[in-house]
């Protein structure tokens, strides 16, 4: 291989990480949000009375 194929191969390489970095940092960025998300509305929840009991279930796991 020539110097250029190589440097042309690197840059693919070097796209290919960058993607993969960004698709890490967007899932755990999504993952931090769900849970930020989840937290806040908690507490709109907490005073709420259950729509269901354990009594309702018709099946149960142990």
């Amino acid at each position: 291989m020539d110097i250029e194929a190589e440097v042309m191969e690197m840059k693919q390489m070097l796209i290919d990480i960058s993607r993969k970095i960004d698709e890490v940092l967007d899932e755990s960025m999504t993952a931090a949000l769900m849970k930020l998300s989840e937290e806040s509305i908690s507490e709109l929840y907490e005073g709420e009375p259950d729509l269901y009991s354990v009594a309702d279930l018709k099946v149960r796991y142990k």
